[in-house]
């Protein structure tokens, strides 16, 4: 019992509630799934106790960011919980016809593709554990007993994927080719966090990498997949894979998805163009060196990355928009004929949004420069000036929220890759004043708070895109991170005294008000909801059970709680 106590900590408790909750409201026809998530669960947990008693394999293998644990086990199952959690709403949306088979069966292949890339790494770590404890011994018993069991482990959750395709898709050979998709995911996932740790190493957990792994691989196999749809004439395969594509989609979300995506490949094209001008210059100029010095000028550089980035936004991405969507228009100017369209409301909002904006930063950079208050507690402000942003426009204007969101994750991409390239001239203005608002888990190197804050906030308005029968779902960004951690870090660090751990900085208190500033927001905001015409229908006995669960999360976690909290309490939301 000891040593059960012992391997369960305050982060691994939160984490079997959530899963304990979500996989008590799995129907039975999504068994398959459910199966599959308690198979990954004790899989990550095994994984990351076993990085625990070797965290220098891990550390060798992977520079991971100083002072924060594993959080393995957390990484793993968020996206496949939010996954299954919006397969269950949509099955139970189902029987109300209010979505269509396809859009279940889209979002099965989306779950096994995100499930797949998680297990896969998972499998990956657990090879390297094994090999760093056997690194200097000759074959043993144990070692063979070992491999077999992690290759009829993974044989499990292959066979259970399986069953699970072959029930959604009738044809073998669309299931078989399904099935070879969604593994390949998984190779894609183990090679892409080999990348990630080695481009940015000390930026970020196991855990959180494996998030941003596993979203990654899902939101570009997603985006290939939805392209070789329409390449249906041509590919043969394509046409075996339109059935898990055939969800529709608005020219909002295209428009967003290609634009992050080209900016995601953009630093590749930009590495290739200098490459391929500087050999360029060196077999045309008679001084080569010369000319090569002159092309490592950041000036030379810099246009070099204009030009690029030119091309890239203006034409290559909405090249691929207008294939894949069939717009009869240049996309930016079916986004401003959008924007247009009721210009007396979204004018205004974006006029507001604007005030907003420069009061807040002019203001608080100014204070994060003479003031001695922690910056932790300083960017506790920014969460609330994201309430003030995005509530008003989530209520009255969802689709243009939608739009903008997508926007401002562009220009915080853009921004971060100037400032990471030392693009002139922007490049160092850029890098000092992020510096102002970074705390101890950003580096120089990459700088990631901002980004997960704004994705925090606009992933729950993106997945809850469509007829969505939980009011509260797409505002669980604003509520968790807006309201309640924001409460939950001004009142403990005002008032709190009673701490969860003896190492933590996290109190009861501040825990305490962080649930009770959310279930007042919702309160407020669930009557406000009904007179604008939405149909309620969230019980308060699960709302309550979801803000518990979520705040718990917060203060027991010691990984970038931006990116986690918000996708907790959305999958909670949507039960």
């Amino acid at each position: 019992m000891e040593l059960l106590l012992s391997l369960i900590n305050g982060e691994r408790a939160v984490v079997f509630l959530f899963i304990f909750r979500l996989i008590f409201s799995v129907p039975l026809s999504l068994f398959y799934q459910g199966f599959a998530i308690c198979l990954l669960a004790f899989a990550a947990l095994f994984v990351e106790i076993s990085a625990q008693r070797s965290s220098n394999a891990l550390i060798a293998k992977f520079k991971t960011r100083p002072g924060a644990s594993s959080g393995i086990l957390l990484g793993a199952l968020t996206l496949p919980t939010v996954m299954l959690s919006r397969l269950i709403q949509l099955s139970r949306l189902l029987l109300s016809h209010h979505v269509q088979p396809q859009d279940i069966t889209s979002l099965t292949v989306q779950y096994w593709a995100v499930s797949a890339s998680c297990f896969s790494v998972l499998v990956f770590l657990l090879f390297i554990l094994r090999d760093s404890d056997n690194k200097n011994k000759v074959f043993n018993v144990k070692t063979a007993r070992d491999s077999g069991f992690i290759l009829l482990y993974t044989l499990l959750y292959a066979t259970v994927c399986s069953l699970s395709l072959a029930t959604k898709l009738h044809s073998v050979l669309h299931a078989a080719t399904m099935l070879l998709w969604v593994f390949c995911h998984g190779f894609a996932a183990v090679k892409l966090i080999q990348h990630v740790h080695r481009t940015f190493p000390l930026c970020s957990s196991m855990g959180e990498a494996l998030l941003v792994t596993a979203g990654i691989t899902l939101y570009f196999g997603d985006m290939l997949g939805y392209t070789l749809v329409k390449l249906e004439t041509y590919l043969t395969p394509s046409s075996l894979a339109s059935a898990s594509y055939e969800m529709k989609r608005s020219e909002i979300s295209t428009i967003i998805q290609g634009v992050l995506a080209g900016l995601l490949l953009f630093p590749f094209l930009y590495k290739f163009i200098l490459l391929v001008c500087s050999h360029c210059i060196f077999w045309v100029s008679s001084e080569a060196s010369a000319t090569k010095k002159k092309m490592s000028n950041g000036i030379a550089k810099s246009l070099v990355f204009y030009i690029s980035l030119a091309v890239t936004l203006l034409v290559i991405v909405p090249a691929w928009m207008q294939f894949v969507q069939d717009f009869h228009m240049h996309p930016v100017s079916w986004v401003l004929n959008f924007v247009f369209t009721e210009p007396f409301k979204i004018i205004p909002l974006c006029i507001y949004w604007i005030g907003v904006i420069c009061a807040s930063v002019l203001r608080f950079y100014s204070i994060s420069k003479s003031s001695k208050i922690e910056r932790i507690l300083l960017r506790k402000y920014y969460h609330l000036m994201a309430v003030l942003m995005f509530l008003p426009a989530l209520i009255f204007q969802p689709s243009f929220l939608d739009l903008a969101f997508g926007a401002a994750l562009a220009v915080f991409l853009l921004l971060e890759i100037i400032r990471v390239w030392k693009i002139w001239p922007l490049g160092e203005l850029v890098h000092q004043f992020m510096n102002a608002f970074t705390d101890h888990r950003d580096s120089d190197l990459l700088i990631v708070s901002h980004f997960s804050l704004l994705l925090g906030c606009a992933l729950p308005k993106w997945m809850s895109s469509g007829f969505n029968d939980r009011p509260l779902a797409p505002f669980a960004g604003i509520l968790s991170l807006g309201i309640g951690d924001t409460m939950a870090s001004i009142i403990g660090y005002k008032y709190g005294v009673l701490r969860w751990s003896k190492t933590g900085k996290k109190t009861i208190e501040g825990t305490a008000a962080g649930i009770t500033s959310v279930l007042a927001a919702c309160s407020v905001l669930l009557p406000l909801l009904a007179s604008t015409g939405f149909i309620l229908s969230q019980h308060w006995l699960s709302l309550l059970l979801a803000v518990i669960v979520s705040g718990l999360l917060e203060a027991y976690t010691a990984q970038l709680d931006n990116a986690f909290i918000p996708l907790v309490f959305y999958s909670l939301l949507c039960l």
